[in-house]
């Protein structure tokens, strides 16, 4: 027993010593690399200050520790980001030949020509396949200038711009556009308002107010150069001026030079991409679509995207064919026909004719459906559509069924929430659809706040973009991703001289267009894989919020960038928020398609993952003249 008790003592002892001995060695080494690094810091502070002698004056001191102050800046900040490798700038996208300067994919004439005739199915959108997408840059013209500043705009444009005058020589006697040395003006006369645009609006403004703010958003179906849209404006309403690109060339192009918000549309077999209950207004002047024909479709699709109470307005054949019949190359017989099937098919769906006058006819839709529901029992057709989203109108046929309005528990109320604000306090007043929560999860909560937010980003936009900033440099603006409307409505609210297209994307998470539509704004739906329904340099600026982590694994970003660059004026500016990760790899796309690119930080500071990318194209044009088409 005591045997094992020594041995455990020697044991011990042993451990004790091996640990003091290693204790010794660790102290030892600590102090070697203290003093090596003490001797190191005094050496290079002896050699700074020998270097810096000839610039020390009589009363200056340095200070050692001034030398080896702390920084407590961040340097993870949007402009440390890695530029593109040298590789990435490489040419990828040279330019396209001449002949695309006015190329618009999805309505491209030689593609239409293969498809159906019949309602004119060949003059809607189709686009080309994958394979077929350019990857090249689309052209300015030749000597391409920046367009005229609204409101001079609205009046003149620059030939280089647009060179075509066939218009010119066609509508010559309608005073719709005119040709002078190296401009175009637009006298603001139409084919059925030849004392002007203005006094045409005055006659219609003799009959239903449009001066009160309850007329807010309208659409024009077969614009021409869009001068009743752009004489609206002056009067706060906002117009959709849309035409199909057919044998009056380039006249929704001329409305985009004017200014004008325009798209490229028409009316054959799929829906108009707006959503039911958006316009105050729907306008035809001698648009020569048959209202009456194919059990009234077209009225019916007018129907479903005029707001409760909203006005159809048409003037031109067949209205007043009892004196105009004779310069409209149809029987009396024949336009008698045409306007009875109108008021038939307009009667059939509940609408009461308020007036006509001259050449003008006005309806108006009813507020609600509780009385025409009953009257379901007298007009077999149109029925009421059934299981059908009356918002859903991408690539969406029109059937010859009646849109039904919410329902409402008295038959003096108007469906959808009752009436929307008048201008301009419709802006900011929560949208009825969201007060009845018809909006997926948004809550007036929401709203509000949302509307607070693009404030405050709008002024840090305009912090870095400088054209932005300048009254009057931009007035076509396009958001790519536009949610509630917040940075169209900002616009607004700072009274910037500009009109937004507001898009909500159809992969969007919450279908928000009919929101915008409440708000008094104007937007379309767009798959952004595909290409807009627009001529190329639509837009002054391009706005995009989190475009590229919606479309991340649906379609190449690249794709998606060529037709901004196709859609952007040159000298036109572009805002793209979105992840770091996702803005690195834009930039190196953008900086090929030789736009001048900046990476800077979210508003809230750099610890923000999302960033912003700035970005201007580059002013450039096809070398030589072309010849007027």
């Amino acid at each position: 027993m005591a045997s094992n008790t020594f041995l455990t003592y020697l044991i011990t002892l042993r451990m004790k010593k091996r640990n003091i001995f290693f204790m010794a060695f660790v102290t030892i080494l600590c102090s070697c690399f203290y003093l090596l690094g003490n001797w190191k810091l005094t050496t290079t502070t002896t050699e700074l200050r020998r270097s810096n002698t000839c610039n020390i004056q009589p009363n200056a001191t340095v200070s050692a520790r001034a030398q080896t102050q702390l920084d407590f800046n961040p340097h993870h900040l949007a402009e440390n980001l890695p530029d593109a490798l040298p590789e990435a700038r490489v040419n990828r996208f040279p330019p396209c030949t001449p002949e695309f300067s006015e190329y618009t994919p999805c309505e491209d004439v030689d593609r239409s020509l293969k498809f159906d005739r019949t309602r004119l199915v060949y003059r809607e959108r189709h686009c080309p396949d994958k394979g077929e997408v350019l990857k090249c840059r689309i052209p300015a013209p030749y000597e391409y200038r920046q367009p005229f500043r609204w409101p001079e705009s609205r009046d003149a444009a620059w030939y280089a711009n647009v060179p075509h005058k066939h218009l010119t020589l066609e509508k010559a006697g309608q005073n719709w556009v005119r040709f002078k040395g190296d401009r175009f003006s637009f006298p603001g006369g139409g084919t059925m308002f030849p004392n002007g645009a203005g006094a045409y609006i005055d006659d219609i403004g003799r009959l239903i107010n449009l001066r009160d703010g309850s007329i807010r958003t309208a659409i024009d179906t077969g614009c021409g150069v869009a001068s009743f849209g752009a004489y609206l404006l002056s009067r706060n309403i906002l117009t959709m001026s849309f035409a199909p690109k057919d044998t009056h060339i380039a006249q929704v192009q001329f409305a985009l030079e004017r200014g004008v918000p325009a798209l490229i549309g028409i009316l054959a077999s799929i829906r108009l991409p707006y959503p039911s209950r958006a316009f105050d207004m729907a306008h035809c002047s001698r648009c020569l679509i048959p209202w009456g024909q194919y059990d009234g479709l077209y009225l019916i699709e007018v129907d479903r995207v005029l707001r409760p109470g909203g006005y159809w307005i048409l003037s031109g054949p067949p209205i007043n064919w009892e004196t105009r019949w004779r310069g409209w190359d149809k029987t009396r017989e024949q336009l008698k026909e045409q306007q009875d099937e109108i008021e038939r098919v307009a009667k059939s769906m509940c609408w009461k004719k308020l007036i006509q006058k001259g050449g003008i006819a006005i309806w108006q839709k009813p507020s609600n459906h509780a009385h025409c529901k009953i009257t379901r029992k007298i007009f077999k057709k149109p029925q009421f559509c059934q299981n059908l989203d009356p918002d859903m109108a991408w690539y969406t046929k029109m059937e010859a069924c009646l849109t039904p309005l919410p329902d409402v528990s008295n038959i003096r109320e108007t469906s959808g929430g009752g009436q929307v604000a008048k201008w301009p306090d419709r802006l900011t007043s929560t949208p009825p659809r969201i007060i009845n929560q018809r909006v997926g999860n948004i809550t007036q909560e929401i709203f509000k706040t949302d509307t607070e937010l693009w404030k405050k980003r709008l002024l840090y936009y305009k912090s870095l973009d400088q054209q932005l900033a300048e009254r009057g440099r931009y007035r076509n603006l396009l958001d790519m991703n536009s949610y509630l409307g917040g940075f169209a409505a900002a616009l607004v609210l700072s009274n910037d001289p500009v009109w937004v297209m507001n898009v909500v994307p159809v992969e969007a998470n919450v279908n928000t267009l009919g929101v915008i539509y409440e708000r008094g704004l104007i937007g379309t739906y767009q798959n952004w894989c595909e290409a807009m329904s627009t001529y190329p340099r639509t837009y002054d600026f391009i706005h995009g919020d989190t475009i590229f982590t919606l479309y991340k694994d649906k379609c190449e970003m690249e794709d998606i960038l060529l037709e901004m660059d196709r859609i952007l004026r040159p000298q036109g500016g572009v805002i793209i928020r979105d992840d770091v990760d996702l803005l690195v790899n834009a930039k190196n796309i953008a900086d090929q398609l030789q736009w001048d690119t900046r990476l800077v930080d979210h508003e809230e500071g750099p610890l923000v993952r999302e960033k912003l990318l700035i970005a201007t194209k580059q002013y450039w044009t096809v070398s030589t003249p072309s010849h007027d088409r």
